[in-house]
């Protein structure tokens, strides 16, 4: 029988993962790029190595950090909430945030800090975890239950829960113009799939992990 991972797995998984996946939502002529929460470096270099770019990084892990600082050009460990004011005005031209915004108390309040150091017409990256997700719904909804745990949706260290809707809202509230908002990581369940056709797509979101989105500074 299969054991559940450890916290340890876990961490290793989230510390160590390149994140492919997200790297075709980073415009490829962005040249200098600050990734947040960059983990042990893998995808700000992989973003380097692609866009021939630029790539600092911020890290909360200090262990992480000092791994990411091998292979990306600059990183800061430590709350990005400290970082953001010696980071230099008007540098940047994107800024990447995998699966980092749910992790703070007021996303909306960074966002908008965040318009200070990025360069005019820059882009912000994210993706974020989506409430509506099919496992989520079954356990609130069938289960009746709504318990955290060490990795997910209800990661106990998630301040914040998104949809697509209030993700589209949190950018343009805060001064960015969505340009994509798309789901990814989906289920390979066919039953979601089948439950967005017979909802008429009002369910079809549910199908979905994450939403990438790609906001760009008005």
């Amino acid at each position: 029988m299969k054991s559940n991972p450890t916290n340890e797995q876990m961490q290793k998984v989230y510390y160590t993962n390149v994140r492919t996946e997200m790297a075709a939502f980073v415009p490829p002529d962005c040249k200098r790029i600050l990734d947040v929460g960059c983990s042990e470096g893998n995808f700000g270099k992989l973003l380097m190595d692609r866009n021939q770019a630029e790539v600092w990084g911020a890290e909360l892990s200090e262990s992480a950090a000092l791994i990411a600082g091998k292979k990306l050009h600059k990183v800061y460990a430590g709350d990005f909430r400290t970082i953001l004011p010696k980071l230099p005005l008007g540098y940047f031209d994107c800024l990447v945030f995998n699966d980092v915004l749910e992790h703070f108390s007021d996303p909306d309040t960074l966002l908008r800090q965040c318009l200070a150091i990025l360069s005019p017409g820059g882009y912000v990256v994210s993706s974020i975890p989506n409430v509506r997700y099919i496992g989520n719904l079954v356990e609130v909804v069938i289960k009746k239950d709504w318990e955290y745990k060490s990795g997910g949706i209800l990661d106990r260290t998630h301040y914040r829960f998104f949809t697509k809707k209030s993700i589209r809202r949190m950018f343009n509230e805060a001064g960015y113009s969505v340009v994509e908002c798309s789901g990814i990581n989906a289920t390979p369940s066919i039953k979601t799939w089948l439950l967005g056709i017979v909802t008429f797509g009002h369910m079809a979101d549910v199908k979905f992990l994450e939403f990438a989105t790609v906001a760009k500074l008005k």
